[in-house]
């Protein structure tokens, strides 16, 4: 027994509404002999005859018309199939609009927003501080935004754990602890620190400080760049979260701390109330790829 077809099925249908294989023939554009041809063959894998023929035309068998009534249904869904993949080639990539902190723009959302760049036209970025974030969100100025995980949402958001980043020591490369795989908290007490503020509780230093103790700050600087060269030159050390190991320069070592708050944890936050759009779930998607490539990135850098 044969098998049904596409061209086949066409011709049975076109057979059918005009009750004439010559007709069927001019109207899709094959020879009479082409068309007489398709119908034994979907006679063949029907093992039914599927018209009977007459001196003025062609009629249906009851096998006929069951194949006639499928046929129509494979062929409309083959033209739906047709249409939505016209309309997906005409259709403006999607536009989603992507807030993070200063440390996931370094390699994690970029890498997102390379996966997704055939599907989304443009991804605007603001970079800001994750309570910031978070008020963005809420307020539906963004779509989305990778924060800094915390428990106090503000309006109906979802909070989508990315991955638990740990936080490291950067030191220069002639620095005493530079070929060292893991540094407490006590033995920095004597470092001078690089840090983006004075006040520990808005930089990295505040998340695993000693209250016995405080960092000696010898230099403040908001820009990574800032910090990172005043790190190589000798003049400190500082605090990166683990996401921002792929773009720093080899020329910078780094030291697990050995702390349990040493940790961050990373995520993606969203409204629920704003559904789960395709260009969100893409980008998600993306961001949880990335994330589990940035972490297996790290475990080999400190090994």
């Amino acid at each position: 027994m044969g098998e049904f077809t596409i061209v086949g099925l066409r011709v049975v249908r076109e057979a059918g509404r005009c009750r004439s294989f010559s007709t069927a023939a001019e109207n899709l554009g094959y020879t009479q002999s082409a068309v007489s041809r398709q119908i034994a063959l979907m006679e063949q894998a029907a093992g039914k005859t599927l018209f009977e023929r007459h001196a003025r035309g062609v009629r249906p068998t009851d096998a006929g018309r069951i194949i006639l009534r499928h046929a129509e249904t494979v062929l409309a869904g083959i033209g739906a199939a047709r249409h939505d993949l016209e309309e997906l080639v005409a259709r403006p990539p999607a536009l989603l609009r992507v807030g993070a902190f200063s440390t996931a723009m370094a390699a994690l959302v970029p890498r997102a927003i390379a996966a997704t760049s055939t599907r989304l036209a443009r991804v605007p970025l603001r970079e800001g501080t994750s309570p910031r974030l978070l008020a963005a969100v809420a307020r539906g100025r963004l779509d989305l935004a990778v924060v800094t995980a915390t428990p106090n949402l503000p309006g109906d958001l979802v909070l989508e754990s990315l991955l638990d980043d740990p936080l490291l020591i950067a030191v220069g490369p002639g620095h005493a602890l530079a070929d060292r795989v893991s540094v407490t908290p006590a033995e920095l007490r004597s470092e001078r620190w690089i840090a983006g503020s004075t006040e520990l509780n808005s930089t990295l230093l505040g998340v695993f400080g000693d209250a016995t103790w405080e960092p000696d700050i010898a230099f403040v600087a908001r820009d990574w760049f800032a910090k990172l060269g005043l790190v190589a030159a000798g003049m400190g050390i500082t605090v990166v979260p683990g996401i921002a190991v792929p773009v720093l320069p080899p020329t910078i070592a780094l030291v697990r701390i050995d702390h349990p708050a040493a940790v961050r944890g990373t995520a993606v936050v969203y409204r629920s109330e704003a559904g789960a759009t395709e260009p969100r779930r893409m980008f998600t998607e993306a961001l949880r790829d990335g994330a589990a490539e940035l972490s297996a990135e790290v475990r080999q850098r400190l090994r």
